[in-house]
């Protein structure tokens, strides 16, 4: 445990920012199963709007440092692909 101020006031606001961090992923990860689960029922119009909720969630991830902007880029592809890979 540290002694100095400084260093006291650093560890309670890292446990603040992990926990933002760690709610921001799992709102991430729940988009994208969200989206995974519509597309798997096949209705065109709900995966839309899943889609966009879930690239909207990656967006915000990779513009807050949460995940990298190319694995973002990648993972908006990868939801795209599956988006027009429904028929209907």
């Amino acid at each position: 445990m540290p002694n100095i101020k400084s260093a006291k006031k650093r560890v309670l606001v890292n446990e603040t920012k992990a926990a933002r961090n760690k709610a921001a992923v799992s709102a991430v990860k729940t988009a994208l199963k969200k989206f995974d689960a519509t597309v798997s029922e096949g209705a065109k119009e709900e995966a839309t709007a899943a889609y966009k909720v879930a690239v909207k969630h990656v967006d915000k991830a990779a513009a807050n440092g949460l995940m990298h902007k190319n694995k973002a880029a990648r993972r908006k592809h990868q939801l795209t692909i599956k988006l027009n890979a429904i028929e209907g």
